[in-house]
């Protein structure tokens, strides 16, 4: 009976064991899947902090949150002039708007640029030029932007529609935007229709045209002879713009 006994605790022990859940009878197994987990977690936590790191050190130089432009803008000619007239210091900035490298400063220093015209420190004097004319199909959209440029002044969105020109310039070899597409930006910023008109007048191209020319030629914008765009000059000279901080340095020596 003792024996007996003995084999039917065991026999109903083994049968016990054999309805519990199997992950039960995996020994570890619960230890494994939490370590699994925080390794998931740790993984997702460092992919996160890269990402962050990555997107910091790739951020545009003196790129900020878009800064509302409060200074006044005034027009000479084909030249516009943005900031108070009697800044301490004053820049000229030669851009063609189909230019990729003048969206590259405008990308880097627009921020830090109006920042400065607000405070009053600054001036600049603003020349559209149309020597890549020709690298558009048709050609002509660097005259037909820079005129546009032209028109947003008195129409008041000079600020805007500028920052609008390079957020929204089309490539080299492209048709660029018509002139219909640029009344259509004037106009979602508040432009009137006189702007529209202006616009598709074009009536400032033959004075774009000798302007650039007349840039071209002068010594002060040159480097190694030649002049192209983006050009920044401080008292007629040409400084150099590949240095991130030359906009500091300006303002430090004004």
């Amino acid at each position: 009976m003792g024996g007996a006994s003995r084999n039917e605790r065991r026999r109903r022990q083994g049968a016990a064991a054999d309805r519990r859940p199997a992950i039960d009878r995996v020994p570890g197994s619960g230890g494994k899947d939490n370590r699994v987990k925080v390794g998931i977690v740790v993984a997702v936590v460092i992919v996160v902090v890269f990402a962050a790191i990555f997107v910091v050190m790739n951020r545009p130089w003196g790129s900020s949150p878009q800064a509302a432009a409060t200074y006044p803008v005034s027009v000479d000619g084909v030249v516009v002039t943005a900031g108070q007239p009697t800044a301490p210091v004053a820049i000229d900035v030669y851009e063609d708007f189909l230019c990729p490298y003048c969206e590259r400063l405008e990308t880097r220093n627009g921020d830090a640029l109006t920042a400065a015209l607000n405070e009053g420190k600054v001036k600049v004097n603003y020349h559209a030029l149309n020597i890549l004319d020709a690298r558009t199909t048709p050609a002509g959209y660097s005259t037909l932007a820079a005129n546009a440029a032209l028109c947003a002044v008195p129409a008041g969105i000079w600020p805007a529609f500028h920052a609008r020109l390079f957020a929204e310039q089309p490539a080299e070899g492209s048709a660029g935007l018509s002139a219909a597409q640029l009344s259509a930006i004037g106009v979602s910023l508040g432009a009137s229709p006189a702007f529209t008109q202006c616009v598709e007048g074009n009536g400032n191209a033959a004075a774009i045209t000798a302007a650039t020319a007349a840039a071209s030629a002068n010594p002060g914008l040159q480097t190694d002879g030649q002049f192209g765009t983006p050009t920044v000059a401080v008292g007629g000279q040409k400084i150099d713009v590949s240095d991130s901080d030359w906009l500091q340095t300006v303002l430090a020596a004004g």
